[in-house]
């Protein structure tokens, strides 16, 4: 049997974009969010002191977690914080750290899914506010997936509540590893 040269190149083509569209993607750790993908968002301070204040962020359907978070931080001039939060995502990217390549390895989650569980932090990098993630989700048979977040789109709604402190935390870049860590030594 003969095979003519135009078909055995276009199944070696095809044959390259099937491995190209399963190529596993990864992503710097020191990656910002991207801004403005979050216009539902609805912010109400609950409680404040002297010292720190307590901030309910609720985000609506569509709008984007990571987005939303920073636009708050940087509205709100946050330094530092901390947040727990309850909802419901839609699609997520979470992220798994693989040593040897100092990136993220990243996981896509593409169905709706329960947020078991979504904390993180706020700290200076570079002179701007930088959120630091990781969530948990359920997805419709129980089974749950989690890792450092990327990108995650609500819907229904998200609960975040925000503790704002007065003293600043600042990251630096950790040479080793390739991420910004929080160095509570730094001014």
């Amino acid at each position: 049997m003969k095979i003519r040269p135009a078909i055995l190149l276009a199944f070696i083509g095809l044959t390259i974009i099937g491995l190209t569209a399963n190529a596993q993607e990864y992503v710097s750790p020191t990656k910002p969010a991207q801004t403005g993908r979050s216009p539902g968002v609805k912010v109400k301070l609950i409680s404040g002191n002297n010292t720190s204040k307590t901030y309910a962020i609720i985000f609506a359907a569509g709008d984007e977690v990571m987005s939303g978070l920073t636009e708050f931080a940087q509205n709100y001039h946050v330094t530092s914080a901390h947040f727990t939060a309850i909802g419901d995502v839609q699609t997520a990217k979470v992220g798994w750290y693989d040593m040897s390549r100092k990136m993220f390895k990243v996981i896509n989650i593409s169905s709706p899914s329960e947020i078991t569980s979504l904390i993180g932090d706020i700290a200076v990098y570079n002179g701007k506010p930088v959120v630091h993630a990781h969530i948990n989700v359920a997805d419709s048979t129980g089974m749950v997936h989690g890792g450092h977040l990327f990108e995650a789109f609500i819907a229904p709604t998200l609960e975040v509540m925000m503790t704002v402190e007065p003293e600043t935390l600042y990251k630096k870049l950790n040479q080793e590893f390739d991420v910004s860590v929080i160095d509570p030594d730094m001014k």
